[in-house]
């Protein structure tokens, strides 16, 4: 290629500042930038040569190592403490308790790393975008070749149905229109032309002559030269974009690095200040007192937590990914629970993607036609609900005719879906004939008229009912205008007020009408489009709301959760739509050019108040959402196309379509709907706030049963006595508890209520104040236990042994009783006891384990056990156990009482 081409792949007339820009080049200016034959193509030898230079036509995603993905689940604080715990008492020849840390550390980091495995195995990597074949031609031969082999210079055929595989040029178009809101937002497809622009400046949606990977063809055929392959195209440049947005940790994420450094901080100081007072009071012997410290912090560690948390967030995945809801990453299904704010596109999220005929306006009547989308059941009624015969009314029967009879739209049906091949207006005519004559159109065509949308109509010619007739659909204007200018007398006051009827509705327009030809006429003069014209009526046509939205909708409302339409459509048909759906109890709207006009300060402070943003861009998307994290809020975004990708990553939450969304979107997102339905993203708050009450549920079991342990050592060595337990013993019980009883809150159900309140305020952390004190008032009512009743034993004659095994019991009862005064904000005894089951068989093992460490000799030697009596190792510690669920109740309702004391209190004033 010639010195005006990068290295990169892509000429100096995309890569920079073009002089001229591509599209302002003739086809023969084209060719010569891109020593390319416009004619016969590229031959073999450059394209091979091309193809080695520049690399396939494809985007690839970075893949994590998993070497790298391993390791990272080591980088916790509570991780750090706990290996050095694991090395110092290495090197102090206790290998049986360094051997049990540093394995509970290996669990946890390979239960991370195969859960966020499992999870980006399902979806986290860009699929690559361009597989699809394309006829191209190489040395005048015409060869069907796969896209990811297309270079710079060669020469492409587009037909209707295709995929535009790269960047082009175009040097041909016949009727061409291309689909291009995955990369501009705008539904409606944009028509095409070869002919060279003239201005330089010119936005990518109206770059005429150019076509851009991941678009559709929707419909005629064209011919044009690639100019950027793969990293190079407009996709390309936005998947770069994306990658410059630097992921931001979860909310979740930041409350528990934030917790556990809190912890480590808090623990390594406690065991500093015990060290030092154990050398002061020569309590034990250095090394005695050394692993007494180690101990401490061992048991105080909440080592568990990586795990349980892990496991609590894989639960939900699993729950989600069965409701259709991908998540990518574990700790997005906890974010969903914290968002307050949902921005949503219009087309296909909020609304079907389905453009539907639902008002016509004929012989001075309203009439409306239900049925939703491209459904085959629908009737006419009069616009107070009365049904009406239409096969009786002529004009309305002959309007119906004339929509079926212009329209060039097709559907098949894919996977019980209707998939619609032709513009969408068109969709929307052939679904009324449809609905309407039970069978599809079936024009016989003498002539046609493509629309343009300088003359802003299209024409057919065609026999109907053995007579030609020219048939017209268009803007209203346009047809009375033509009508008028050749003589005719349609009121054009009226024809206004009823268009500006619609449209305040939210409703695109379309005039049908016809004119008598001469039964000899085989083509169209468009000079003489107008004369004798006749309006037949016209069509309201709206892209209608899912049925099941609003009702999501109104629910996330009561959850505290707001709705926002972001859209490229117009403001209008927005506003309606967001009206209809009740986003709100008032809808302001904004659009993307009045964004423009506000700086990041003036948007920050205005952005709470609108409800629907038009005519946005990419660019006003990443602004919005950023705006509103800026206020504080939790933002989740939902998207399809490649523009919404930029935003989608930014967002807290990013929510992409699994159906009809782009693999760029599917790659930036957090969150990948299957069924591309919003409710899921209802269903997935609901889990999102579950999961958080689990994870919080089990953070507030594990803290203060954790420091028992540790606090048992402090006690001990406060009041200069033995310790009562032995450190196998805290390891084992830090060990059977990894394996059972903290994961009983995973199978935990959601409670009452739990979608009426307000999202969690990230900033507040996971525990509150209470939950502080609640953590140190248990851990110190079940040390507290553990001492004094091993002192009444030892007091009492037996031996030091016994008293070690029953403190043992103690610690172990004092968390199961805390596990049932945790579970709810019910009653211990009410209906809900039995609801979680699989508590009762979490239990179970633990006191099958208990009584391996009790009853059997070899457990007993490596554990400083023995075998008791049921009156006094389980008797006892049931009595301290229950002890332990009194208080812990009691405290709780106390509580709960005073909060809604206060509540009362707080709405009288």
């Amino acid at each position: 290629m010639d010195s005006s081409e990068s290295k990169s792949g892509r000429p100096d007339g995309e890569q920079q500042p073009a002089k001229p820009p591509l599209w302002q080049l003739s086809s023969d200016e084209l060719a010569a930038k891109f020593k390319t034959n416009v004619e016969d193509g590229l031959n073999e030898d450059d394209a091979k040569a091309r193809l080695r230079q520049y690399g396939p036509n494809a985007l690839v995603a970075k893949k994590q190592s998993k070497i790298i993905r391993f390791l990272k689940q080591f980088n916790d604080s509570i991780n750090y403490i706990l290996a050095a715990a694991a090395i110092l008492t290495f090197f102090m020849h206790h290998y049986s308790d360094s051997a049990v840390i540093a394995l509970v550390i290996i669990a946890n980091a390979f239960i991370g790393y195969f859960q966020e495995e499992s999870a980006d195995n399902a979806l986290a990597k860009i699929s690559e975008l361009l597989v699809a074949s394309n006829y191209v031609y190489r040395g005048g031969d015409k060869l069907e070749l796969s896209s990811h082999d297309l270079v710079p210079g060669d020469l492409v055929q587009l037909e209707a149905g295709d995929a535009v595989p790269a960047d082009m040029r175009l040097i041909e178009a016949d009727n061409l229109t291309v689909q291009e809101s995955v990369l501009t937002g705008e539904a409606v497809s944009v028509e095409k032309t070869e002919d060279p622009l003239t201005q330089a400046e010119i936005p990518l949606a109206e770059r005429t002559n150019m076509v851009f990977a991941s678009t559709a063809v929707t419909t005629g055929s064209g011919l044009g030269v690639v100019v950027a392959t793969g990293a190079n195209t407009e996709i390309g440049h936005i998947q770069n974009s994306v990658k410059t947005i630097k992921p931001k940790p979860t909310p979740l994420v930041r409350n528990l690095n934030k917790l556990g450094l809190q912890l480590s901080l808090a623990i390594v100081a406690v065991a500093a200040l015990l060290f030092v007072v154990g050398l002061m009071t020569k309590v034990y012997s250095l090394s005695t007192l050394t692993i007494a410290v180690i101990t401490m912090v061992v048991g105080s560690m909440p080592e568990g937590l990586p795990a349980s948390t892990s496991v609590v967030l894989a639960m939900g995945t699993r729950k989600l990914t069965k409701q259709n809801a991908i998540v990518k990453t574990l700790p997005a299904v906890e974010t969903l629970g914290a968002v307050d704010i949902i921005n949503s596109d219009k087309t296909g999220t909020l609304t079907k993607n389905e453009m539907t005929v639902t008002d016509i306006i004929a012989d001075g009547q309203d009439f409306v036609v239900d049925g939703v989308g491209y459904a085959a059941d629908g009737h006419v009624k009069t616009s107070t609900g009365k049904d009406v015969d239409w096969a009786k009314n002529d004009k309305l029967k002959w309007l119906v005719t004339i929509a079926g009879e212009t329209s060039d739209a097709e559907f098949h049906e894919e996977d019980g879906q209707w998939v619609l091949t032709g513009e969408p207006t068109d969709g929307a005519l052939t679904t009324l004939y449809h609905k309407l004559m039970g069978v599809e159109p079936d024009p016989d065509e003498i002539d046609s008229l493509p629309f343009d949308s300088q003359f802003r109509y299209s024409a057919r010619l065609a026999n109907v009912d053995g007579e030609r007739v020219l048939m017209v659909k268009g803007a209203p204007q346009t047809l009375v205008r033509l009508a008028n200018e050749h003589g005719g007398n349609i009121d054009a006051g009226y024809v206004e007020k009823q268009v500006a009827k619609l449209a305040n509705a939210g409703k695109r327009v379309v005039a049908l009408a016809w004119q008598p030809v001469a039964p000899d006429t085989d083509e169209i003069n468009q000079d003489e489009i107008g004369a004798g014209l006749k309006l037949a009526g016209l069509v309201g046509i709206i892209d209608p709301p899912r049925p099941e939205v609003a009702a999501a909708i109104s629910e996330l409302r009561v959850a505290g959760v707001r709705v926002k339409m972001i859209t490229g459509d117009d403001p209008r048909t927005a506003s309606a739509i967001a009206k209809q759906l009740n986003m709100g109890e008032t809808i302001e709207a904004i659009t993307g050019p009045e964004l423009e006009k506000l700086s990041d300060e003036q948007l920050q402070d205005q952005i709470d108040r609108y409800t629907v943003f038009a005519r946005a861009t990419p660019e006003d998307k990443l602004r919005i959402v950023r705006a509103q994290q800026a206020q504080g809020h939790v933002v989740g975004m939902t998207g399809d196309g490649v523009n919404d990708a930029p935003a989608l990553k930014q967002a807290d939450i990013g929510i992409a379509m699994g159906i009809k969304g782009t693999e760029v979107a599917k790659g930036a997102a957090d969150m990948v709907l299957a069924d591309d339905n919003f409710t899921t993203i209802l269903t997935a708050v609901r889990e999102g706030r579950h999961v958080f009450d689990n994870i919080r549920k089990t953070i507030r079991y594990l803290l203060p049963t954790s420091f028992a342990e540790g606090l048992v050592v402090v006690l001990s060595i406060a009041f200069q006595q033995p310790l009562p337990l032995y450190p196998t013993q805290l390891l084992w019980i830090n060990m059977v508890s990894a394996l059972t009883i903290q994961f009983a809150f995973i199978f935990e159900p959601p409670e009452d209520g739990i979608m009426t309140r307000g999202p969690r305020n990230v900033n507040e952390g996971i525990l509150t104040k209470w939950h502080g004190v609640e953590v140190a008032y248990v851990a110190v009512l079940i040390a507290g236990l553990g001492l004094a009743i091993y002192d009444w034993l030892f007091n009492h004659g037996m031996s030091h042994v016994v008293g070690s095994t029953v403190a043992l019991q103690i610690v172990i009862f004092g968390k199961i009783f805390y596990l049932f005064n945790l579970r709810n904000s019910h009653p211990v005894i009410s209906k809900y006891f039995f609801q979680n089951k699989m508590a009762f068989w979490i239990i179970g093992i633990l006191l099958l384990l208990q009584c391996a460490i009790i009853y059997l000799p070899f457990m007993n030697g490596i554990f400083h056990t023995t075998p008791v009596g049921l009156a006094v190792g389980w008797g006892i510690p049931t009595l301290a156990g229950l002890v332990v669920l009194i208080i812990t109740e009691a405290v709780k309702f106390t509580r709960i009482g005073l909060m809604r004391r206060a509540g009362r209190l707080s709405n009288k004033i």
